[in-house]
């Protein structure tokens, strides 16, 4: 569910999954947005969170992911944020 501001306006969240089956446990996520992600017991990467605010850490985390294990939507539309539409 969506946070409501001021103005009753939803605010933006962003849905994070790490597709564990690509994950070769880098550890670039984890330290590029340690609120964000962690490394399990096997070394496979998790989010924290399944939903979160967006933010450039975990933007980045995706992008430097070398084998673009980290997908991000918006949940309400399961719009792509990364890797985008193209």
């Amino acid at each position: 569910m969506a946070r409501g501001t001021a103005d009753g306006a939803a605010a933006e969240r962003w849905r994070v999954r790490v597709d564990r089956g690509l994950c070769v446990g880098s550890g670039m996520c984890a330290g590029s947005a340690p609120g964000a992600f962690a490394l399990d017991a096997g070394r496979r990467s998790r989010p924290l969170a399944e939903e979160t605010d967006p933010s450039e850490a975990v933007l980045a985390a995706a992008e430097t992911c070398p084998v673009e294990a980290i997908t991000i939507s918006r949940p309400d539309t399961g719009e792509p944020v990364f890797p985008p539409d193209e």
